[in-house]
């Protein structure tokens, strides 16, 4: 991998990054689809690095044009999620095996809830090198003296999940680790692309009744947090 696409979910995420691009050189920017692009060096690495803006749509395109027009090798899609599975708690991480569409519903024709009808896959698979790379960066993380990360599916979908029994029937129908809206869409453009993806969340609320009032949380901190492991991811990979 010679140049990453780094999408991130919050505006505070990339300007961290970027301030981290102009230590290590000029940055070009560049506005395209109504995104703003910044190209540079981040820890011995070509990087362009985005935000998407929210929901499935718009992580979609913005992956697109990251693999076609900047000729990314490999995707990292970094933000919050609502945690789904029970051992997570705020401010924990999760690393993507794979992800899927929570409100993709096609059962009446016979399909799987979550499945997309008439494609090969199920679930798209995350990439191993950049899952190990995210597992070793945390573990060399501040985060990793007061939380934990894990690896699992990441559902997606144009919902903010803030109801218990919503919560019951996601966990029912996909088993995911967290849920947000953007990551599926990255890793679906990723798999129709050939590109390698990984989709990385800090847990910002339970995804439940109490979800619309602790999704208030310190973003700045799980930017912070968020940062520091991308940039580790960025660091191993160089290494290699």
């Amino acid at each position: 991998m010679r140049k990453i696409g780094i999408i991130g979910a919050m505006e505070i995420e990339v300007g961290i990054l970027k301030s981290e691009m102009e230590k290590n050189g000029s940055v070009k920017q560049s506005e395209n689809g109504s995104l703003v692009f910044y190209e540079g060096k981040l820890n011995g690495m070509e990087a362009v690095v985005v935000r998407s803006g929210v929901g499935k749509v718009n992580a979609a395109l913005c992956a697109q044009r990251l693999i076609i027009q900047y000729g990314v090798d490999a995707v990292i899609n970094s933000g919050i999620a609502g945690a789904m599975a029970k051992e997570l708690k705020v401010f924990d991480m999760v690393a993507s095996t794979d992800a899927v569409y929570h409100d993709m519903d096609a059962s009446l024709w016979g399909y799987k809830i979550c499945q997309i009808p008439q494609m090969k896959v199920y679930e798209f698979q995350a990439d191993k090198t950049l899952i190990d790379a995210a597992l070793k960066s945390f573990n060399q993380s501040e985060a990793a003296k007061e939380h934990k990360i894990i690896t699992g599916r990441v559902a997606s979908g144009d919902q903010f999940i803030a109801d218990a029994s919503l919560k019951a029937k996601i966990i029912e129908n996909c088993s995911p680790a967290c849920v947000e809206m953007e990551g599926a869409a990255i890793a679906h453009a990723c798999y129709l692309n050939k590109t390698p993806f990984l989709i990385l969340r800090c847990v910002s609320d339970n995804a439940d009744d109490s979800a619309e009032t602790t999704y208030n949380f310190n973003e700045k901190t799980a930017a912070e947090a968020s940062s520091a492991v991308v940039l580790g991811i960025l660091t191993i990979l160089s290494s290699k």
